[in-house]
């Protein structure tokens, strides 16, 4: 049941888009309603033409699409068109936070910075480019959680006003006449005004608004995770031409999202939605690698592995390749438990943190703890079975003490670069040539 789950999500998502161009349809081949009211003026889309209205509706899914894959620069983007359209002081004053240059300049400056430290890849330094990396990680985070909380809940209001304005009934569109004056003083507070459509009425609109306010956020959260989910490969790779073709993805990505609607309407809008489809099917695998990504940071910026002492019963961290064999999805966050009495090793974990408690035995032939440059792993000698966080760092004895593994701490070599590459994307362990 849990599989159909995002089958029946885009099922509805796509109901809820279709249905006002299927009434519109069915409206204009009726005949216009009768309706002593004046046509609506300035940005309402006329009710009996669905072509007017696929193109807001594009662009405002495009819009929330876009800043999901990158929020910093999506939203500084964003902020920086209403403000270029804005014409008077009046009409930039009543702009909101994310329209002020203020915010949308030093945006896109840092925007720009990241894109130059990608761009300089490999000549960077480890030592100096890993930091960087985690920096970016950080902004990420916050840039997304800016942005679902300020950004998005408004574009998904302008997203059920279009759906509401396109309602083929004389008393919907008489409503919408009377308070579109209302509402547009409403809007360019919001920063909506200056969209194409979103004029109409929020009246009645309610019900459709309550459907698609958790719809629409929920669909940049899950591309918001695929899309960190790049932030935290980066963080993995170990080297920079990786790095340089995971983030040229995005961007082409990001591009296309944003210019396709402005060419062809009904392409962009599938192109939208099959992108939100997709981070959906994988947005187990996201969650994994963007707990995986904020525990690294954290441990990484606040120097944890000084205040951290290893427990001798249990202790947190992830799951690799060799438990996959075993039904651990890959980098899911638990504890290993040591269990001398039994004799055994048991890795215990929550799916999506919060479902009800796994375990399994962890069996590795001469387990040993391969100390690396940032963190380090438990494995063969050959397959990784876990990863531990950098809080690790100069505890790895204490770990191969507690466990009492018999291949002991060993220093790390260089990543063979076709295994290293599906570890990063899931898939069979990296084999780590252990030695000096």
């Amino acid at each position: 049941m849990q599989r159909l789950l995002p089958f029946v999500a885009c099922l509805v998502l796509a109901a809820l888009l279709a249905a006002p161009f299927v009434a519109q349809a069915t409206t204009s081949a009726a005949g216009p309603a009768p309706s002593a009211s004046p046509p609506l003026s300035g940005n309402a889309v006329a009710p009996s033409n669905p072509q007017a209205l696929i193109g807001p509706v594009a662009t405002q899914i495009a819009a929330i699409t876009g800043i999901a894959i990158s929020p910093l620069l999506g939203t500084g983007a964003y902020g920086a068109y209403h403000w270029w359209q804005a014409k008077t002081p009046a009409q930039k004053a009543a702009l909101p936070w994310y329209a002020s240059p203020w915010f949308w300049l030093p945006a896109l400056f840092v925007a720009a910075a990241c894109a130059a430290k990608d761009a300089a890849g490999a000549a960077l330094p480890p030592g100096l480019k890993k930091p960087a990396d985690v920096l970016e990680t950080i902004e990420n985070k916050i840039s997304g959680l800016v942005a679902a909380g300020a950004v998005i809940p408004m574009l998904v209001s302008g997203l059920s006003a279009l759906l509401a304005t396109s309602a083929p009934d004389a008393a919907g569109t008489a409503a919408a006449a009377t308070s579109a004056v209302a509402s547009h003083a409403t809007l360019a507070a919001h920063g909506l005004a200056t969209l194409p459509g979103v004029t109409a009425a929020f009246d009645g609109s309610w019900l459709l608004h309550m459907a698609v306010l958790p719809l629409g956020i929920a669909a940049f959260v899950v591309v918001w995770m695929a899309s960190h989910a790049i932030n935290v490969l980066i963080l993995l790779s170990p080297w920079g031409a990786i790095d340089a073709g995971l983030k040229t993805a995005r961007t082409t990505l990001l591009g296309a999202v944003v210019l396709v609607p402005a060419i062809n309407p009904w392409a962009g809008l599938i192109l939208s939605l099959g992108v939100i489809f997709v981070a959906w099917l994988v947005a187990g695998w996201s969650f994994r690698l963007t707990v995986f990504g904020t525990l690294f940071s954290w441990d990484f910026f606040t120097l944890r592995r000084l205040r951290f002492r290893p427990q001798p019963l249990a202790n947190r961290m992830f799951s690799s390749a060799l438990l996959k064999h075993v039904g651990v999805p890959m980098r899911s966050y638990g504890r290993l438990f040591n269990e001398p009495e039994n004799g055994r090793i048991v890795f215990a974990w929550r799916p999506w943190l919060v479902m009800p408690l796994r375990r399994v035995e962890v069996r590795v032939d001469n387990p040993a703890v391969a100390r690396g440059l940032f963190f380090s792993t438990i494995s063969n000698g050959r397959d990784t079975a876990l990863i531990l966080p950098p809080r690790y760092r100069g505890h790895e004895e204490a770990i191969a003490e507690i466990y009492a593994f018999e291949g002991g701490v060993q220093e790390a070599g260089l990543l063979r670069a076709w295994s290293s590459l599906r570890e990063l994307f899931g898939g069979s362990a990296a084999r780590t040539q252990i030695g000096g």
